[in-house]
């Protein structure tokens, strides 16, 4: 709609002539996205974007739709004639306007349901319901287009877990293994696309969001943790070196997004020719080079070609994946001086934050230090940047702070700072790493509760919509309600606060009612329910000069999200679950702990196993 009507004179003079035109960055102002998107349901329309609504003076809305043609065609009204018919229903027929504009409002300021305890049976029967939705073939949900769906994809995880179902376990992996190897991934630069529009996950939407890729990279630990696959061990590193490399500011934070487009045509950056891939691959590897990514002289897409993996998903001998890795620098760098796509570096609080955590997973499962620097880094930019007089800001862009923060921020933020406090050795960074945490749930608590339980979307002092959104539901992120009883469920875990436990139940029993009438919509907020009802939380406590790599690294090799590592530096105060046990103070100590409680110490490596 922005080239053909926007830029377009005649339309753009009509607009101008009836109308005050707002365009809204959605992941700026997510909040406004929001009321908007839930009063286009309450029209009846499906949703999506571009969302066009049609606003009073006041903001409230009282029609709108989604894509609107230049001119008509497949039953669609031109965007004009549908200027030109609202402009004269606002003049000549405002009762109706009136009528519509108060059944919106009616409808969205509807009182949420009473809260009620949400069962832990919900995520057994959720999960399995989920399952029988996937595509058994090739992964994901079925049909097309084909999205990651990340928050779907660890519900089906978690319940396999839990249940010790193989079947369910298997599909999650079939899942990572095909996005991992299709052409929704990024096999020249690392990174993966929003999502695939056919049902192959071969041709991609090709812009890549930083949310996809920091929840691809928690998918990916998983999966490597449970299979020791090294095809995941090798597509973690990609993903984040191309964040690293491409998206990365200088000040530590890390860019939204990159544009599917470049010079005007979607995905001209990131596919191929046969004659370019001729010219440019060694001949000696040519042929290996073509059968393992799928290059034929007509191309896999348009007449192009996707780099892809679906026909040869295994590793290959070290040997030839060598040499595969030397052709993809070579198109890598050939690629690099091509016109790139625009990159959005506008920097998210909650994205980064969720990036942060999907670090600090990776750097333990890795073992590779330089990624949880990475992470303090991107953590000291949040509190150095956008953290400002005791509010956190949504949105920072080349030194300009959007004055607006929402409750995904400090709950990501929270969540970001005790990833941190569990991996950090120093006892004083330790106890920092905590008392930031504990700073950005108190602001989610002061400023954020909603009475019925869990939280609004906006700052008790935002006054510049029409209401406070309140809800749930996922999007392509987990709920910001979701994230907060996450949140509140692992300071409880980490520090035994029964009050951050009566948060986290309070949030999670408010949408007790949603759950059972939209599991795929509410996967999150079950997630969350699974680390409050099952975590399991492994005390390393180090002794006297002892050495607690060995205990780490096993226990870092459990493929388990709702089980937490937490080092207890030596000399520092005794856990709460620890306080009537004893142990010899010279040796590195595990126990295991849970709601029921800890575990008998265990000093060796076969004990840990054991207990966990």
């Amino acid at each position: 709609m922005a080239h053909e009507s926007f830029e377009d004179e005649a339309t753009a003079a009509l607009m101008n002539e009836h109308f005050v035109n707002i365009k809204v960055d959605r992941e700026e102002r997510p909040d406004i996205d929001q009321i908007y998107m839930q009063a286009l349901h309450m029209l009846g329309q499906q949703g999506g974007w571009p969302l066009t609504m049609f606003l009073t003076p006041d903001g409230d809305p009282f029609w709108g739709g989604t894509y609107f043609p230049k001119e008509a065609r497949h039953g669609s009204p031109a965007f004009k004639d549908i200027l030109y018919a609202i402009a004269q229903s606002f003049t000549t027929d405002r009762d109706t306007i009136e009528e519509n504009r108060q059944a919106i409002s009616q409808a969205l300021n509807k009182p949420p349901s009473e809260a009620s305890p949400l069962s832990s049976f919900l995520i057994t029967a959720a999960g399995k319901q989920l399952f029988t939705m996937q595509d058994e073939e090739e992964g994901g949900m079925k049909g097309a287009p084909k999205f990651p769906q990340a928050s779907v994809q660890e519900l089906i995880f978690r319940t396999a877990k839990a249940q010790k179902n193989t079947f369910m376990r298997d599909q999650f992996l079939k899942t990572t293994r095909a996005i991992s190897q299709g052409g929704i991934y990024d096999h020249v630069g690392g990174g993966l696309a929003r999502y695939a529009v056919d049902s192959i996950w071969l041709v991609p939407h090709f812009e890549k969001m930083l949310y996809d890729n920091a929840q691809f990279i928690e998918h990916l630990c998983w999966a490597y943790q449970e299979t020791k696959d090294e095809l995941f061990h090798v597509r973690i590193h990609e993903v984040i070196d191309w964040l690293e490399r491409d998206m990365k500011l200088p000040e530590g934070g890390f860019a939204s997004s990159m544009d599917a487009d470049s010079e005007g045509i979607e995905g001209r950056f990131y596919v191929w020719t046969y004659d370019e891939l001729k010219s440019l691959i060694p001949e000696e590897y040519f042929d290996l080079f073509s059968n393992t990514y799928e290059v034929t002289p007509d191309g896999n897409w348009e007449g192009k070609i996707i780099l892809n993996r679906r026909h040869s998903p295994a590793l290959l001998e070290p040997s030839e994946e060598a040499a595969l890795a030397s052709c993809r620098t070579i198109l890598l760098d050939y690629r690099s001086k091509r016109i790139p796509p625009h990159k959005d570096d506008k920097v998210l609080a909650d994205w980064n934050a969720m990036l942060i955590c999907a670090l600090v997973q990776a750097s333990a499962v890795v073992s590779h230090e330089s990624l949880r620097s990475s992470a303090k880094a991107a953590f000291a930019f949040i509190t150095e940047y956008m953290f400002v007089d005791g509010k956190l800001s949504h949105s920072w862009r080349q030194g300009q702070r959007l004055e607006v923060g929402f409750a995904s921020d400090y709950a990501w933020a929270a969540r970001a700072a005790l990833a941190l406090y569990q991996s950090e050795p120093d006892p004083a960074e330790k106890q920092r790493y905590l008392k930031q945490a504990e700073e950005f749930l108190s602001i989610l608590k002061e400023r954020f509760t909603h009475s019925n339980g869990g939280f609004y979307m906006t700052d008790k002092d935002a006054d510049d919509l029409i209401l406070r959104p309140y809800h749930a539901y996922d999007e392509a992120t987990p709920n910001y309600n979701a994230v907060a009883a996450l949140a509140f469920s692992e300071h409880w875990i980490l520090t035994g606060d029964t009050s951050s436990r009566d948060l986290a139940d309070g949030t999670l029993n408010a949408f007790a009612a949603d759950v059972p009438n939209n599991v795929f919509g509410t996967a999150s907020l079950l997630t969350a329910l699974d680390t409050r009802t099952r975590f399991k939380k492994a005390l390393v406590v180090l002794g006297s000069g002892s050495e607690a790599t060995p205990f780490l690294q096993t226990l870092h090799t459990q493929a388990d999200p709702a089980l937490y590592v937490d080092v207890i530096p030596e000399g520092a105060a005794k856990p709460v679950e620890l306080e009537n046990s004893t142990w010899n103070t010279n040796e590195t100590t595990v126990f295991i702990c849970s709601a029921k409680g800890c575990s008998l110490p265990a000093t060796t490596l076969e004990q840990v196993k054991e207990q966990i």
